[in-house]
């Protein structure tokens, strides 16, 4: 669990925007920032996104829920959300865990992902849920 990324310390309650504000939302992080990780899935390399874990409540959609559009694809299991204004991908319902969402830690007020580091990547390409 990472508490400070940079000079931004994780806030167990932290706000999260898209690029142009027009979405924001509230992340409950009690732990800080859970599994960051990069995927290879034909979605992800496009995006190129360091994500991270939150429960399904973990999420409070404070601003731009009318901004919010959905793209799903191929098992449409996972459902992926973006800005309509910015367009900027914002978070994802998980397909190998459905229980959570998988946000953008760039929207995270404060945090640059390069400051994390090497991030894992996961092997999307070849799903779990495929087997």
């Amino acid at each position: 669990m990472i508490k400070q990324v940079g000079p931004t310390e994780i806030k167990e309650k932290h706000k999260f925007t898209c690029h142009c504000g027009g979405v924001e939302l509230e992340l409950s992080l009690p732990n800080g920032i859970d599994k960051p990780r990069r995927c290879d899935c034909s979605i992800c390399r496009r995006k190129g996104a360091v994500v991270a874990s939150v429960k399904l409540d973990g999420i409070k959609i404070v601003k731009g829920k009318e901004l919010l559009k959905l793209y799903t694809f191929n098992t449409h299991t996972a459902k992926h959300y973006f800005c309509s204004e910015c367009g900027i991908y914002t978070h994802h319902q998980r397909r190998s865990d459905p229980s959570e969402y998988g946000y953008n830690v760039g929207c995270l007020e404060g945090v640059n992902p390069f400051d994390l580091g090497d991030v894992v990547t996961n092997g999307g390409v070849n799903h779990p849920a495929d087997r």
